[in-house]
């Protein structure tokens, strides 16, 4: 009698067979690689919002520097290559050595706190396109010395092209759009027209301060 429950103890504690291991193996493999993927799939698009997130606020900062300079244009003349242009506000396709639309004004407001620094408180500006960049232009003085290079700052990225349009009064009723050139008075209002590869195409119109 001993034996005998022995012998059923000894059976009921039997290993796993091969089949068995090799099956369990087989599920815990199909689980590790569904977990691996997901996983995998998690951080690629954790990573593209990242990338979307980034992109939206250089856009939106972008967008804030273009609106206060062209909220702050002012009707100051500047000097080009040494004598005074009558011309307020520079505009045209590949101007600034642009890839496509450039423009180029003066604009108020640059913050001096206690004329600590020895420039007025305008500033020459300009936005042009190169190697697919929006780049604002700028210097310390409105009137640069002659062969002063401005200082580029790169706004975005992945810029196609830029364009600009006036807005013009032709009368007490009737208002219009045209395509921006040099003027030697301020238009009523700016466009901008940015071809951008992430966004396509986007408008932005500011009022200009007369």
């Amino acid at each position: 009698m001993g034996k005998l429950i022995f012998r059923k103890i000894a059976r009921n504690q039997s290993g796993f067979t091969l089949v068995e291991i090799l099956v369990a193996m087989a599920i815990f493999a199909l689980i590790a690689v569904g977990s691996v993927t997901m996983l995998s799939a998690v951080t690629t698009q954790n990573e593209l919002s990242d990338e979307r997130m980034k992109a939206l606020q250089d856009m939106q900062r972008a967008m804030l520097i273009i609106e206060r300079d062209f909220l702050q244009m002012v009707p100051r003349k500047t000097r080009v290559e040494g004598e005074v242009s009558d011309t307020l506000v520079f505009a045209g396709n590949f101007s600034f050595e642009s890839d496509s639309g450039s423009i180029g004004f003066v604009r108020s407001g640059w913050h001096n706190p206690q004329l600590t620094l020895r420039r007025s408180t305008m500033q020459s500006v300009a936005y042009r396109t190169q190697d697919k960049k929006l780049e604002r232009l700028f210097s310390t003085y409105v009137d640069n010395a002659i062969g002063v290079e401005p200082k580029a700052r790169v706004l975005l990225e992945g810029v196609e092209s830029i364009s600009f349009e006036f807005l013009e009064k032709f009368d007490s009723k009737k208002f219009e759009w045209k395509q921006a050139e040099s003027v030697e008075e301020l238009p009523i209002a700016v466009a901008i027209i940015i071809e951008s590869e992430a966004y396509g195409e986007i408008r932005r119109e500011f009022k200009v301060r007369r």
